[in-house]
């Protein structure tokens, strides 16, 4: 005798209707979180609507078209923090920025495999929930590799929380204050030519790299942020344009949020609290590191080696006495660097599960039990 079905109240209703209850609970869920200070509000409040939409039977499609220019201005954004004081503070400092970058990435991906090895989370998709980048562009590239986004963005996000939490806290008695990306307001003054030329940038580096894994996102970035530190173009994101790609990414997440993937991510709440605080400890064992030997300031030390969460620590960084330029190097330097080396570490961890799960057993064949 089959299951009776779970009742779904969103099902019987046109799909008008349903676009409508998720622009609703889009603003709702947004404005909540946004108003509790939690980092990535604007997106992660569309993508619990979406999930809940989509949990209740109102699953709507995001047009493609929608989404590959919200993953071209992702590339935009990402390079809009590419500048001359970066450059310069990287310069500076740089073997220093590249070993602990590489000490804390090598870190995430060994926490990574571990938890792709115990079978927490399958695949590589553990290892992209890991790396501490901007969580959204790690989640566009996992989705161009294959490793499940969904699961990637439970990881990822959960981490941003519980890093800029943490960083709130170790921040308390030197931030006075500092508002978010938006603290201008919704409706600045916009440079049109800039604005133009943004666009312009988006189309033709997301054409130009069309063909390559997250080419639409890392198009973009790499032409913008040369054009950016060379002073050529000033990149001009609106806030409300920066709204609508926050929340198309959202929703083209949220929406593929199926019962199974929820019970998933359910199991392996613990297992990713652990695995991110054990990193946060191994990235605040760098930053003691560099008080110690270098005689960085703690709060600097602490910002430049938080595990991801880049907004909220330029955001901290900004609204104390610390070095930004040596903040926003490191942090800006570990995103660059995942963008080129994730997807290598990916296909190493999963070379090594194949490996591993091929292994002959005790009677000579292939030991079967740790195959996806």
């Amino acid at each position: 005798m089959s299951e009776p079905q779970a009742y779904l109240p969103l099902q019987p209703l046109p799909v008008t209707v349903r676009w409508a209850v998720l622009f609703a609970a889009s603003l709702l869920l947004a404005g909540v979180l946004q108003w509790v200070r939690l980092p990535a509000a604007l997106l992660l409040g569309p993508l619990a609507a979406a999930a809940l939409v989509q949990m209740g039977g109102g699953a709507v499609r995001v047009p493609r078209l929608l989404i590959v220019a919200a993953q071209a201005i992702i590339g935009c954004l990402v390079a809009q923090s590419i500048t001359p004081a970066i450059i310069s503070g990287f310069v500076r400092y740089w073997p220093i920025i590249l070993a602990t970058v590489a000490l804390s990435v090598g870190a995430s991906a060994l926490i990574g495999w571990t938890m792709s090895r115990l079978r927490i989370i399958p695949g590589t998709t553990a290892v992209w929930g890991m790396l501490p980048g901007a969580a959204t562009v790690m989640m566009v590239m996992a989705e161009a590799h294959g490793a499940d986004f969904r699961l990637v963005a439970f990881m990822q996000y959960l981490r941003v929380v519980l890093v800029a939490a943490a960083a709130s806290v170790v921040a308390l008695w030197f931030a006075h204050g500092g508002g978010g990306r938006f603290s201008a307001g919704l409706f600045p003054p916009v440079d049109l030519t800039n604005l133009g030329a943004t666009a312009a940038i988006a189309l033709v580096g997301a054409g130009l790299a069309a063909r390559m894994p997250a080419g639409v996102l890392l198009g973009p970035l790499v032409l913008g942020a040369v054009f950016n530190v060379l002073g050529w173009v000033k990149i001009e994101l609106p806030p409300l344009v920066l709204i609508a790609t926050y929340t198309l990414i959202g929703w083209n997440t949220g929406l593929r949020f199926t019962r199974d993937v929820l019970a998933t991510a359910a199991r392996a709440l613990p297992q990713s609290i652990g695995a991110t605080a054990i990193l946060m400890a191994f990235c605040g064992l760098l930053a003691w590191l560099l008080v110690e030997f270098l005689h960085v300031d703690p709060l600097t030390a602490y910002l430049a080696t938080s595990p991801g969460g880049i907004d909220a620590a330029a955001i901290i960084a900004a609204s104390t006495k610390v070095d930004t330029s040596f903040v926003m190097a490191l942090q800006t330097v570990r995103v660059i660097l995942l963008l080129f080396v994730g997807p290598s570490v990916a296909r190493w961890v999963a070379g090594t599960l194949d490996r591993t799960s091929a292994s002959p057993g005790p009677d000579g064949a292939p030991d079967l039990g740790n195959l996806d």
